[in-house]
């Protein structure tokens, strides 16, 4: 048609394959091997789980500072204070349950994010 455009065609780029993955060909459907991925099983199911503690790490953190802060203000009766640290106690206890179920030690929990430093801070008591 007089006067319509097209746009060329985006090369044909594969994204890498996910951390953890082989690349291979299925049997007979002639295809180079980066189109075919073999996922371990275990590894993908370990991955996720250190990603979900990791988001659960973070959140524990931020309510355990949110609770200090509103302890420090006086702004929680005794028994808002009771049940706050029974139930970061509970979840302390969970996650170091869960993190050996998996066989992942604190420090997994840790993502580098490179020149940003590390996204859980350095807790004492605590092995980050």
């Amino acid at each position: 048609m007089p006067g319509s455009r097209t746009s060329p065609s985006p090369p044909d780029t594969e994204p890498p394959p996910p951390v953890g993955a082989e690349a291979t060909p299925a049997p007979d459907s002639g295809q180079s091997p980066a189109r075919r991925l073999d996922l371990d099983k275990d590894t993908v199911e370990r991955d996720l789980v250190r990603l979900v503690l990791t988001v659960v790490e973070l959140l524990r953190q931020l309510m355990e500072r949110q609770a200090i802060r509103r302890v420090e203000r006086n702004n929680l009766t005794e028994e808002q204070e009771e049940r706050i640290g029974m139930t970061l106690m509970i979840l302390d206890d969970r996650m170091t349950e869960l993190r050996e179920r998996y066989g992942l030690s604190p420090e997994d929990l840790n993502l580098d994010l490179g020149p940003l430093g590390p996204l859980l801070p350095r807790h004492e008591g605590h092995q980050y």
